[in-house]
């Protein structure tokens, strides 16, 4: 997959396929849109190095990371947006399919606590666990939260995100060259990461200090 991205970097369908692969995972959680940002991000450094040789690479090397981190971006609050708006307006039936699983249960009473203190954080660091933008995103729909509360958290958490995912596939590139061992090392530092979102949002709250 790295040589066939390699040779779309240079081209708009390399926006196009991490764009779509973004905006669909909040529906299917299972597509691999952090490993594709990644590795499009490690074959668009080893292209643009190899096109502008050894000398400067990177002036060349950072618009496509830009481009790459906006594009990520971008479709990440959009997808976030049409699962908050579809969630929005269906939430009663949004609510039935929740209830049948304990695990979405809690995890959407959760939620909902963090929003009612306004525990905006939590939208960033869910959009780094496993299927947290999912539950964050069809949550905040259902339960009818504003989008003025929801939308700058999804934006700064889609830019995190995409920032982060397109640093560790371009600062891989570059030390390890566009390799699959590479991308292999950054991919790693992804699920690191998402697993220490999970372990924070798991955490239990330290119990509030009773006034004197």
């Amino acid at each position: 997959m790295l040589e066939q991205l390699g040779a779309l970097a240079d081209t708009p369908w390399i926006y196009v396929i991490v764009g779509l692969s973004v905006l669909l995972d909040v529906f299917l959680p299972v597509l691999p849109s952090g490993v594709l940002v990644i590795t499009a991000a490690t074959a668009a450094a080893g292209s643009a190095a190899g096109a502008v040789g050894e000398a400067a690479p990177g002036h060349a090397g950072f618009a496509d990371m830009f481009a790459l981190v906006m594009c990520a971006a971008t479709a990440s609050v959009l997808g976030d947006m049409v699962a908050y708006r579809l969630a929005w307006r269906g939430g009663d039936r949004f609510d039935r399919a929740i209830a049948r699983s304990r695990r979405l249960t809690a995890a959407q009473a959760k939620l909902g606590e963090a929003l009612l203190r306004g525990g905006g954080p939590l939208v960033v660091l869910a959009r780094f666990a496993p299927a947290g933008r999912s539950v964050v995103s069809l949550g905040a729909g259902a339960m009818h939260r504003r989008v003025a509360e929801f939308l700058p958290w999804s934006a700064l958490a889609g830019l995190t995100w995409a920032a982060y995912s397109v640093s560790l596939g371009y600062f891989g590139g570059q030390w390890l060259g566009a390799s699959w061992l590479s991308t292999a090392v950054s991919v790693l530092a992804l699920f690191l990461a998402g697993s220490g979102a999970v372990f924070l949002m798991r955490r239990p709250e330290e119990p509030e200090t009773p006034a004197p």
